[in-house]
């Protein structure tokens, strides 16, 4: 982000650049202590960086991707435990890198001009209140 930002001051380059953070930079899981905290700093220095950078017309956000279905998932779980754990957020699925591509586009294109210092949170429902999401399909009480 220092080498984009200071090539887009120097060559006078408006433009966006896009950071990927994640939901843990606000949401604690348990026994990702340090990948939270490097998460939640990125975050920060996103924000720090649009607050600086706009004046030059230069936009920052973040993209906070929910659960993806990459390589890396691998080292954790199985396939059958990936579907299977997918198939419980509420989207009904894990997510696909061409999804948070498509997020990146979003927020980097020249019509989303007037969208920084923002973050954009792509997963399929994950963040959602999914207890009382549950509790509404069920049956009211008489």
């Amino acid at each position: 982000m220092r080498a984009a930002s200071q090539h887009m001051i120097a060559t006078e380059t408006q433009g966006a650049i896009a950071i990927i953070s994640s939901p843990h930079s606000w949401r604690p899981i348990p026994g990702s202590m340090a990948y939270n905290m490097s998460k939640a700093a990125i975050d920060q220095m996103a924000r720090t960086a649009a607050t600086e950078l706009a004046g030059k017309r230069i936009r920052v956000n973040t993209i906070h991707p929910g659960w993806i279905d990459t390589p890396g998932e691998r080292k954790f779980f199985s396939e059958e435990k990936l579907r299977d754990l997918g198939a419980e957020l509420p989207w009904g699925r894990m997510g696909n890198p061409e999804e948070i591509a498509r997020g990146v586009v979003f927020m980097c294109d020249p019509a989303s001009d007037y969208i920084t210092g923002s973050s954009l949170l792509i997963d399929g429902g994950i963040e959602l209140p999914v207890q009382e999401m549950h509790r509404l399909e069920q049956p009211a009480q008489a």
